[in-house]
């Protein structure tokens, strides 16, 4: 069972943040300088991941391949709606207004602006799961940076642990449910206007039925 503080917040998860941003407080200069460039940076950088794997995939291949590439960016945004919806819900205080530990983010954001779940963990995780999807090889860059990221959240003091492991879950399950459900219909659009009657196999993989 898991023990809530007066908080809201399960112990654990506050406990571990103290001990993290002790760790990080402790830090070598350029590793906190690093770390608070990083967790900003990331989303660009994953962007960028997804827009090329993307575009591979739009150069060629079957109707199949060039419908996960276009509606790939879908579940992400979708990711991130619904992150920003649950914050509302959840109505849950930044640990960096809870505690007094001193924090690596330049300022702790105001009150209002909620921590659950980690808008970046949710958006990295998606962008990094969407490039998977497109890319093994690129996909395999993309899944430890937003590990990194969504651990980042928490070392530069903004986010409890469980804030981040939520959103890295939500991202992932949006983008698994979502792509197939999306790039199913888009690749049969893509296969009518080829002008080709051959069945089509699963939006993400997997053979077709009849």
């Amino acid at each position: 069972m898991v023990e809530i503080d007066a908080t809201g917040v399960p112990e654990i998860s506050a406990d571990w943040y103290q001990d993290i941003v002790g760790v990080a407080a402790d830090a070598p200069e350029p590793v906190r300088w690093f770390a608070g460039h990083f967790t900003e940076g990331v989303v660009v950088l994953l962007g960028v991941l997804l827009l090329t794997a993307a575009l591979l995939r739009l150069r060629g291949g079957s109707p199949r391949r060039r419908a996960v590439a276009l509606v790939a960016p879908v579940p992400v945004v979708l990711a991130y709606a619904c992150s920003e919806w649950l914050k509302t819900v959840v109505d849950e205080d930044r640990p960096c207004r809870t505690f007094t530990e001193p924090i690596i983010a330049s300022a702790c954001p105001p009150p209002g602006d909620w921590s659950f779940p980690s808008n970046h963990a949710t958006i990295t995780a998606a962008l990094a799961v969407a490039t998977l999807l497109l890319s093994r090889r690129l996909g395999l860059v993309a899944v430890p940076l937003a590990l990194l990221a969504a651990f980042s959240r928490t070392f530069v003091g903004v986010h409890y642990p469980h804030d981040v492991a939520a959103g890295a879950l939500l991202g992932t399950l949006m983008v698994l449910l979502v792509t197939p459900l999306l790039a199913r219909p888009t690749a049969e659009v893509l296969r009518r206007r080829a002008g080709t009657d051959r069945p089509l196999p699963d939006a993400v993989g997997g053979a077709g039925r009849r």
